[in-house]
Protein backbone atom coordinates (compact mmCIF):
# COMPACT_ATOMS: atom_id res chain seq x y z
CA UNK A 1 0.00 0.00 0.00
CA UNK A 2 1.22 3.50 -0.81
CA UNK A 3 0.99 6.69 1.22
CA UNK A 4 -0.36 9.52 -0.90
CA UNK A 5 -0.86 13.01 0.52
CA UNK A 6 -2.68 15.96 -0.90
CA UNK A 7 -0.10 18.09 -2.65
CA UNK A 8 1.31 20.78 -0.39
CA UNK A 9 -0.58 19.78 2.75
CA UNK A 10 2.19 18.04 4.69
CA UNK A 11 4.51 20.49 6.37
CA UNK A 12 5.85 18.73 9.48
CA UNK A 13 9.61 18.52 8.88
CA UNK A 14 10.30 14.86 9.55
CA UNK A 15 7.00 13.37 8.51
CA UNK A 16 8.50 11.33 5.70
CA UNK A 17 10.40 9.18 8.20
CA UNK A 18 7.99 9.09 11.09
CA UNK A 19 6.37 5.81 10.20
CA UNK A 20 9.20 3.77 8.70
CA UNK A 21 7.74 0.60 7.29
CA UNK A 22 4.22 1.34 8.46
CA UNK A 23 2.66 0.68 5.07
CA UNK A 24 4.37 -2.57 4.25
CA UNK A 25 3.04 -4.86 6.96
CA UNK A 26 -0.48 -6.20 6.46
CA UNK A 27 -0.44 -8.92 9.12
CA UNK A 28 -3.94 -10.41 9.21
CA UNK A 29 -5.91 -10.01 12.42
CA UNK A 30 -7.36 -13.31 13.57
CA UNK A 31 -11.03 -13.18 14.45
CA UNK A 32 -11.43 -14.36 18.04
CA UNK A 33 -14.04 -14.00 20.75
CA UNK A 34 -12.81 -11.59 23.38
CA UNK A 35 -14.33 -9.99 26.44
CA UNK A 36 -12.09 -6.96 26.07
CA UNK A 37 -13.70 -3.97 24.42
CA UNK A 38 -10.22 -2.84 23.40
CA UNK A 39 -9.43 -5.83 21.22
CA UNK A 40 -10.12 -5.53 17.52
CA UNK A 41 -12.28 -8.44 16.37
CA UNK A 42 -12.98 -8.99 12.70
CA UNK A 43 -16.66 -9.76 12.08
CA UNK A 44 -17.09 -13.23 10.59
CA UNK A 45 -18.76 -11.90 7.45
CA UNK A 46 -16.15 -9.19 6.79
CA UNK A 47 -12.98 -9.30 4.67
CA UNK A 48 -9.52 -9.17 6.25
CA UNK A 49 -8.60 -5.70 7.55
CA UNK A 50 -6.11 -3.56 5.67
CA UNK A 51 -4.94 -1.62 8.71
CA UNK A 52 -1.38 -2.34 9.91
CA UNK A 53 -2.17 -3.47 13.46
CA UNK A 54 1.32 -4.93 13.95
CA UNK A 55 2.71 -1.38 13.89
CA UNK A 56 0.01 0.09 16.11
CA UNK A 57 -1.86 -2.51 18.19
CA UNK A 58 -4.92 -1.21 19.98
CA UNK A 59 -4.50 -0.85 23.74
CA UNK A 60 -6.82 0.50 26.40
CA UNK A 61 -4.51 3.46 27.02
CA UNK A 62 -4.07 4.23 23.31
CA UNK A 63 -7.79 3.91 22.56
CA UNK A 64 -8.81 6.16 25.45
CA UNK A 65 -6.16 8.72 24.50
CA UNK A 66 -7.40 8.67 20.91
CA UNK A 67 -10.94 9.20 22.12
CA UNK A 68 -9.91 12.17 24.22
CA UNK A 69 -8.14 13.71 21.23
CA UNK A 70 -11.11 12.99 18.95
CA UNK A 71 -13.42 15.07 21.14
CA UNK A 72 -10.90 17.78 22.02
CA UNK A 73 -10.93 21.05 19.99
CA UNK A 74 -7.30 21.57 20.98
CA UNK A 75 -6.42 20.16 17.55
CA UNK A 76 -7.89 23.25 15.87
CA UNK A 77 -6.34 26.71 15.61
CA UNK A 78 -8.82 28.49 17.86
CA UNK A 79 -10.00 25.52 19.96
CA UNK A 80 -13.45 25.68 18.34
CA UNK A 81 -13.52 22.49 16.24
CA UNK A 82 -12.94 18.87 17.19
CA UNK A 83 -13.12 15.72 15.06
CA UNK A 84 -16.49 15.10 16.63
CA UNK A 85 -17.89 18.31 15.15
CA UNK A 86 -18.10 16.63 11.74
CA UNK A 87 -18.28 12.97 12.82
CA UNK A 88 -21.15 12.32 15.19
CA UNK A 89 -21.90 8.88 16.57
CA UNK A 90 -25.68 9.15 16.29
CA UNK A 91 -25.30 9.61 12.53
CA UNK A 92 -22.81 6.78 12.09
CA UNK A 93 -19.90 9.19 12.66
CA UNK A 94 -20.96 11.26 9.67
CA UNK A 95 -21.85 14.96 9.92
CA UNK A 96 -25.13 16.16 11.32
CA UNK A 97 -27.95 17.15 9.01
CA UNK A 98 -27.46 20.73 10.18
CA UNK A 99 -24.09 20.67 8.37
CA UNK A 100 -24.60 19.38 4.81
CA UNK A 101 -21.06 20.58 4.09
CA UNK A 102 -18.34 20.49 6.73
CA UNK A 103 -18.01 23.57 8.92
CA UNK A 104 -14.63 24.50 10.39
CA UNK A 105 -12.99 27.33 12.31
CA UNK A 106 -14.56 30.77 11.95
CA UNK A 107 -17.61 28.95 10.55
CA UNK A 108 -15.80 28.35 7.27
CA UNK A 109 -17.76 26.08 4.98
CA UNK A 110 -16.02 23.24 3.20
CA UNK A 111 -16.91 21.90 -0.22
CA UNK A 112 -17.80 18.33 0.74
CA UNK A 113 -20.09 16.40 3.03
CA UNK A 114 -18.15 14.65 5.79
CA UNK A 115 -18.39 10.88 5.20
CA UNK A 116 -19.04 8.40 8.03
CA UNK A 117 -15.99 6.91 9.75
CA UNK A 118 -17.27 3.35 10.04
CA UNK A 119 -15.23 0.27 9.12
CA UNK A 120 -12.04 2.22 8.46
CA UNK A 121 -9.94 -0.84 9.29
CA UNK A 122 -11.01 -2.39 5.99
CA UNK A 123 -10.48 0.55 3.65
CA UNK A 124 -7.60 0.94 1.25
CA UNK A 125 -7.94 4.69 0.67
CA UNK A 126 -9.67 7.54 2.44
CA UNK A 127 -11.71 10.65 1.68
CA UNK A 128 -14.03 11.16 -1.28
CA UNK A 129 -11.01 11.42 -3.56
CA UNK A 130 -8.73 8.79 -2.01
CA UNK A 131 -6.12 11.39 -1.17
CA UNK A 132 -4.66 9.38 1.72
CA UNK A 133 -3.86 5.68 1.70
CA UNK A 134 -3.21 4.94 5.36
CA UNK A 135 -5.50 5.64 8.30
CA UNK A 136 -2.70 7.02 10.47
CA UNK A 137 -2.33 10.02 8.18
CA UNK A 138 -6.03 10.85 7.78
CA UNK A 139 -6.19 13.44 10.63
CA UNK A 140 -3.47 15.55 9.02
CA UNK A 141 -5.84 16.73 6.31
CA UNK A 142 -8.45 17.95 8.78
CA UNK A 143 -5.87 19.59 11.04
CA UNK A 144 -4.14 21.51 8.25
CA UNK A 145 -7.17 22.31 6.10
CA UNK A 146 -7.98 26.03 6.08
CA UNK A 147 -11.70 25.28 6.09
CA UNK A 148 -11.54 22.70 8.87
CA UNK A 149 -9.11 23.01 11.80
CA UNK A 150 -6.65 25.43 10.17
CA UNK A 151 -3.81 24.46 12.48
CA UNK A 152 -0.20 23.38 11.98
CA UNK A 153 1.10 20.00 13.07
CA UNK A 154 3.96 21.67 14.90
CA UNK A 155 1.56 23.78 16.96
CA UNK A 156 -0.64 20.80 17.80
CA UNK A 157 2.38 19.01 19.27
CA UNK A 158 3.43 22.15 21.14
CA UNK A 159 -0.03 22.59 22.68
CA UNK A 160 -0.26 18.94 23.72
CA UNK A 161 3.17 19.03 25.37
CA UNK A 162 2.14 22.15 27.31
CA UNK A 163 -1.16 20.62 28.41
CA UNK A 164 -1.53 19.57 32.08
CA UNK A 165 -2.85 16.08 31.21
CA UNK A 166 -1.67 14.93 27.80
CA UNK A 167 2.05 14.28 28.46
CA UNK A 168 1.21 11.74 31.16
CA UNK A 169 -1.42 10.10 28.94
CA UNK A 170 1.06 9.74 26.08
CA UNK A 171 3.55 8.26 28.54
CA UNK A 172 0.99 5.65 29.57
CA UNK A 173 -0.07 4.83 26.02
CA UNK A 174 3.28 4.88 24.21
CA UNK A 175 5.94 5.11 26.95
CA UNK A 176 6.89 8.43 25.37
CA UNK A 177 8.66 11.08 27.41
CA UNK A 178 7.26 13.84 25.22
CA UNK A 179 4.29 14.14 22.90
CA UNK A 180 5.31 13.55 19.28
CA UNK A 181 3.26 13.64 16.11
CA UNK A 182 3.47 9.90 15.32
CA UNK A 183 1.87 9.08 18.66
CA UNK A 184 -0.87 11.68 18.15
CA UNK A 185 -1.81 10.07 14.84
CA UNK A 186 -1.53 6.52 16.14
CA UNK A 187 -3.73 7.30 19.14
CA UNK A 188 -6.44 8.69 16.87
CA UNK A 189 -6.15 5.57 14.70
CA UNK A 190 -6.53 3.30 17.72
CA UNK A 191 -9.84 5.00 18.45
CA UNK A 192 -11.24 5.24 14.93
CA UNK A 193 -10.10 1.80 13.77
CA UNK A 194 -12.41 0.29 16.38
CA UNK A 195 -15.46 1.93 14.77
CA UNK A 196 -16.67 -1.33 13.28
CA UNK A 197 -20.34 -1.41 12.32
CA UNK A 198 -21.32 -5.05 11.83
CA UNK A 199 -24.36 -5.78 14.00
CA UNK A 200 -27.23 -4.62 11.83
CA UNK A 201 -30.30 -6.71 11.12
CA UNK A 202 -28.69 -7.66 7.82
CA UNK A 203 -25.46 -8.82 9.49
CA UNK A 204 -27.28 -10.99 11.98
CA UNK A 205 -29.30 -12.47 9.13
CA UNK A 206 -26.28 -13.40 6.99
CA UNK A 207 -24.42 -14.77 10.03
CA UNK A 208 -27.42 -16.92 11.00
CA UNK A 209 -27.75 -15.25 14.38
CA UNK A 210 -31.51 -15.62 14.63
CA UNK A 211 -32.54 -12.51 12.69
CA UNK A 212 -34.87 -12.83 9.70
CA UNK A 213 -35.56 -10.38 6.90
CA UNK A 214 -39.15 -9.64 5.93
CA UNK A 215 -40.53 -10.51 2.50
CA UNK A 216 -40.14 -6.87 1.40
CA UNK A 217 -36.57 -6.72 2.69
CA UNK A 218 -35.65 -9.96 0.93
CA UNK A 219 -37.18 -8.68 -2.29
CA UNK A 220 -35.25 -5.44 -1.85
CA UNK A 221 -32.05 -7.41 -1.39
CA UNK A 222 -32.66 -9.18 -4.69
CA UNK A 223 -33.30 -5.91 -6.53
CA UNK A 224 -30.26 -4.36 -4.89
CA UNK A 225 -28.05 -7.26 -5.96
CA UNK A 226 -29.33 -7.00 -9.51
CA UNK A 227 -29.17 -3.22 -9.93
CA UNK A 228 -26.85 -1.72 -7.31
CA UNK A 229 -24.24 -4.28 -6.28
CA UNK A 230 -21.96 -3.71 -9.27
CA UNK A 231 -20.59 -0.74 -7.35
CA UNK A 232 -21.89 -1.33 -3.82
CA UNK A 233 -20.45 -4.82 -3.52
CA UNK A 234 -19.39 -7.11 -0.71
CA UNK A 235 -20.03 -6.79 3.00
CA UNK A 236 -18.67 -3.24 3.02
CA UNK A 237 -21.18 -2.36 0.26
CA UNK A 238 -18.52 -0.63 -1.82
CA UNK A 239 -15.99 -1.78 -4.38
CA UNK A 240 -13.80 1.10 -3.16
CA UNK A 241 -13.58 2.50 -6.69
CA UNK A 242 -14.03 6.08 -7.94
CA UNK A 243 -16.85 6.86 -10.36
CA UNK A 244 -18.68 9.74 -11.97
CA UNK A 245 -22.29 8.97 -11.12
CA UNK A 246 -23.88 11.68 -13.21
CA UNK A 247 -24.49 14.47 -10.72
CA UNK A 248 -23.39 17.24 -13.09
CA UNK A 249 -21.47 18.04 -16.25
CA UNK A 250 -19.28 20.75 -14.71
CA UNK A 251 -17.03 20.03 -11.74
CA UNK A 252 -15.67 22.88 -9.63
CA UNK A 253 -14.59 20.04 -7.34
CA UNK A 254 -12.76 17.69 -9.70
CA UNK A 255 -12.80 14.80 -7.23
CA UNK A 256 -10.31 12.01 -7.86
CA UNK A 257 -8.56 14.14 -10.49
CA UNK A 258 -7.33 16.45 -7.70
CA UNK A 259 -5.15 13.56 -6.59
CA UNK A 260 -4.22 11.81 -9.82
CA UNK A 261 -4.09 14.95 -12.03
CA UNK A 262 -5.60 12.76 -14.72
CA UNK A 263 -8.40 14.39 -16.77
CA UNK A 264 -10.05 10.99 -17.05
CA UNK A 265 -10.76 11.18 -13.30
CA UNK A 266 -12.57 14.54 -13.33
CA UNK A 267 -15.90 14.23 -11.58
CA UNK A 268 -15.13 10.84 -10.06
CA UNK A 269 -15.67 10.25 -6.36
CA UNK A 270 -15.38 7.27 -4.08
CA UNK A 271 -18.24 4.77 -4.09
CA UNK A 272 -19.38 5.07 -0.46
CA UNK A 273 -20.28 2.16 1.77
CA UNK A 274 -23.94 1.94 2.67
CA UNK A 275 -23.94 0.83 6.28
CA UNK A 276 -26.18 3.01 8.47
CA UNK A 277 -27.18 4.77 5.26
CA UNK A 278 -30.61 5.58 6.69
CA UNK A 279 -28.85 7.80 9.27
CA UNK A 280 -26.19 9.53 7.19
CA UNK A 281 -28.18 11.98 5.05
CA UNK A 282 -27.52 14.12 3.10
CA UNK A 283 -26.03 11.98 0.37
CA UNK A 284 -23.27 12.36 -2.25
CA UNK A 285 -19.98 14.23 -1.82
CA UNK A 286 -21.76 17.56 -2.32
CA UNK A 287 -24.79 16.73 -0.14
CA UNK A 288 -27.10 17.03 -3.13
CA UNK A 289 -29.83 14.65 -1.95
CA UNK A 290 -31.60 14.51 1.38
CA UNK A 291 -33.50 11.25 1.08
CA UNK A 292 -32.79 7.76 -0.19
CA UNK A 293 -35.75 8.18 -2.52
CA UNK A 294 -34.07 11.19 -4.15
CA UNK A 295 -30.92 9.13 -4.63
CA UNK A 296 -32.82 6.33 -6.37
CA UNK A 297 -34.78 8.83 -8.47
CA UNK A 298 -31.44 10.26 -9.59
CA UNK A 299 -30.17 6.88 -10.77
CA UNK A 300 -33.48 6.15 -12.46
CA UNK A 301 -34.04 9.40 -14.33
CA UNK A 302 -31.64 12.14 -13.23
CA UNK A 303 -28.28 11.15 -14.71
CA UNK A 304 -26.37 14.03 -16.32
CA UNK A 305 -24.01 13.09 -19.14
CA UNK A 306 -20.35 14.17 -19.16
CA UNK A 307 -17.12 12.87 -20.68
CA UNK A 308 -16.17 10.81 -17.61
CA UNK A 309 -19.64 9.45 -16.80
CA UNK A 310 -19.44 5.87 -15.59
CA UNK A 311 -20.13 3.52 -18.54
CA UNK A 312 -22.62 1.52 -16.48
CA UNK A 313 -24.85 4.59 -16.40
CA UNK A 314 -24.88 4.98 -20.16
CA UNK A 315 -25.77 1.87 -22.11
CA UNK A 316 -27.21 1.64 -25.58
CA UNK A 317 -27.94 5.34 -25.56
CA UNK A 318 -29.93 5.10 -22.34
CA UNK A 319 -28.90 6.86 -19.16
CA UNK A 320 -29.26 5.57 -15.63
CA UNK A 321 -30.61 2.42 -14.01
CA UNK A 322 -34.24 1.69 -14.68
CA UNK A 323 -36.14 1.34 -11.43
CA UNK A 324 -39.86 1.06 -10.87
CA UNK A 325 -41.45 2.84 -7.93
CA UNK A 326 -42.01 -0.49 -6.22
CA UNK A 327 -38.39 -1.46 -6.74
CA UNK A 328 -37.31 1.79 -5.14
CA UNK A 329 -39.53 1.04 -2.15
CA UNK A 330 -38.05 -2.43 -1.77
CA UNK A 331 -34.44 -1.23 -2.09
CA UNK A 332 -35.08 1.28 0.68
CA UNK A 333 -36.60 -1.48 2.79
CA UNK A 334 -33.39 -3.45 2.37
CA UNK A 335 -31.07 -0.51 2.96
CA UNK A 336 -32.74 0.13 6.30
CA UNK A 337 -31.64 -3.34 7.43
CA UNK A 338 -28.06 -2.00 7.32
CA UNK A 339 -28.75 0.28 10.30
CA UNK A 340 -26.62 -0.81 13.26
CA UNK A 341 -28.36 0.48 16.37
CA UNK A 342 -25.84 -1.17 18.68
CA UNK A 343 -23.02 0.71 16.99
CA UNK A 344 -24.56 4.17 17.20
CA UNK A 345 -25.39 3.58 20.88
CA UNK A 346 -22.12 1.94 21.89
CA UNK A 347 -20.92 3.73 25.01
CA UNK A 348 -17.25 2.91 24.44
CA UNK A 349 -17.17 5.62 21.76
CA UNK A 350 -18.73 8.22 24.05
CA UNK A 351 -16.94 10.64 26.33
CA UNK A 352 -17.04 10.11 30.10
CA UNK A 353 -17.66 6.39 29.72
Amino acid sequence: MRCIFRKGWITFPALAVLFTGCIQDKTPVISTISESIYEFVKPDNFPEPTYTFSNNPVTKEGFELGKKLFFDPILSRDASVSCNNCHIQATGFADSQQHPLSIGVDNRIGMRNAPPLTNLAFKEEFFWDGGVTHLDFVPINAIESEVEMDETLENVVRKLNAHPEYPALFKEAFDADTVALPFVLQALSQFTVMMVSADSKYDKFVRNEGEMLSANELEGREVFQAKCASCHSGELFTDQSYRNNGLANMFPDEGRARITENPADIGKFRVPGLRNIDRTAPYMHNAKFWTLREVLDHYDSGIVDSPTLDPMLKRNGQFGIELSEVEKDRIIDFLKTLSDFEFVANTKFMVNQ
